[in-house]
């Protein structure tokens, strides 16, 4: 049995198309959920006034520096090494900017702030650790120093975030026994 010089084309076009066809099936993957500092170090304050920011070239938190991520506290669980990092993250009074990125595609931005600052935040924030803690944990808070300071939507909740997060194995959607019991109880007067 011969195959004819159209019926070779017909193969060649079966395969090239079978070929593309997985190939788009697959799925390349990204780096995630990670927050990058601002390549030029842009001060919070300014932030709100730019159409476009750049991040820096490496994220000071990626995905695999995320033990786990609580989306109702906003808590990250941090390995030792990425906690000592942001310990060390040089943050002025005024804050210094972050962009939480999916794939390197900014969703939203904050800052890391410090507790020592006097300074207002309606912002995101996270807080730098100022002493070395038991636990490794970082908050995305709203505003500083409280969320009353906070103002317009959460975007915490990022679809594309909590998305990323969860495909990673990592997202944690509801309290623990051993989180409730750390809630502060109520006194009755």
């Amino acid at each position: 049995m011969s195959i004819t010089g159209h019926t070779r084309i017909k193969l060649a076009l079966v395969l090239v198309g079978a070929v593309l066809l997985l190939g788009g099936c697959t799925n390349t993957k990204g780096e995630g959920f990670a927050i990058y500092l601002t390549r030029e170090n842009i001060p919070p304050a300014e932030m709100e006034k730019l159409s476009h920011v750049d991040i820096a070239d490496r994220p000071v938190v990626s995905i695999e520096d995320i033990i786990t991520y609580n989306a109702q506290t906003h808590e990250i669980k941090l390995t030792d090494n990425a906690f000592e990092r942001i310990s060390q993250l040089e943050v002025p009074t005024s804050g210094r900017s972050f962009l939480a990125c999916v794939d390197k595609a900014p969703i939203y931005w904050g800052a890391f702030w410090t507790p020592l600052s006097s300074l207002s935040f309606d912002g995101v924030t996270i807080w730098q650790p100022l002493t070395p803690q038991e636990t490794t944990v970082i908050t995305l808070e709203l505003g500083y120093p409280s969320s009353s300071f906070y103002r317009g939507e959460d975007p915490r909740n990022n679809a594309e975030i909590i998305n990323s997060i969860e495909r990673s194995g990592k997202l944690i959607e509801s309290l623990s026994i051993a989180t409730v019991d750390k809630l502060p109880r109520a006194m009755k007067g």
